[in-house]
């Protein structure tokens, strides 16, 4: 019979309230701004100065020969082509040729009336343009004179009277002395009266003098081109295949 251990009155059971430690948390959704590098670094720690490293350039991009790449025509010298006569063969040479009219294009039987008399034959056709120009006015472009007011035409008018409006001349309300208003003066200035208190203008801040020209970088300087302290290695070029049937420049004359 083995003796159980004590542990105490708890027992397993379903918690009465939500627990956090049984909810997930967000993880590393939230993340620190880190303290390297120069990009998104955190603004409570001092930024050290970075440098920008760039590759070396290709030695191709300024010294680069055709190679073997090129297949250079054996019949191609530097004097010029090495050929003999040749000929090409072209196509047919088309001709233009102008359309002449057959017997079908002719009507002889609409040319008897230039060849024999004929009566006189009149045509109908549509009215011409001419008469829409000398087109003389109906009965609605005459106006009839008025028989009513001051200018009727071969009857006499009755007096007839206008209504105007009152006339500033000579009316109460005419100013004969031309006299200011209160808007006609000006507010004097109280500087020019009293003293004058200082006056302070706002210009824009001046820059010490300095230079602002653009300074070369690390990335900028090639050291493994300098060939003024160290020897250069040595660089093979390739050149064009000269022709076998060439003959070679002889100097020496016996």
């Amino acid at each position: 019979m083995t003796e159980e251990v004590w542990v105490g009155t708890w027992r397993p059971h379903r918690p009465r309230g939500p627990i956090m430690a049984l909810y997930s948390s967000p993880g590393p959704k939230y993340l620190i701004p880190p303290t390297t590098g120069f990009m998104k670094h955190t603004p409570t720690k001092v930024r050290a100065p970075a440098y920008s490293f760039r590759g070396a350039p290709l030695l191709l991009a300024e010294n680069c020969s055709p190679g073997p790449r090129y297949s250079v025509n054996p019949k191609v010298l530097r004097t010029g082509k090495d050929l003999g006569p040749a000929f090409s063969i072209l196509g047919r040479y088309h001709t233009k040729t102008t359309m002449t009219p057959g017997p079908g294009d002719y009507f002889p039987e609409k040319s008897t009336k230039y060849v024999f008399d004929s009566a006189p034959s009149h045509s109908i056709s549509a009215r011409t343009k001419t008469f829409r120009v000398d087109s003389t006015p109906g009965p609605a472009a005459y106006m009839l004179p008025m028989v009513m007011g001051p200018h009727t035409v071969g009857k006499a008018s009755q007096p007839s009277y206008s209504i105007k409006g009152r006339s500033k001349l000579g009316g109460f309300s005419e100013d004969l002395h031309k006299t200011p208003g209160p808007a006609a003066y000006h507010q004097t200035d109280v500087q020019v009266t009293k003293f004058k208190a200082p006056q302070y203008t706002i210009a824009a801040r001046v820059e010490p003098p300095g230079d602002k020209t653009l300074k070369p970088g690390p990335g900028a300087h090639s050291p493994e081109k300098v060939t003024l302290t160290k020897p250069c290695a040595p660089i093979v070029t390739f050149g064009i295949k000269h022709s076998d049937y060439m003959t070679p420049l002889i100097l020496q004359v016996d």
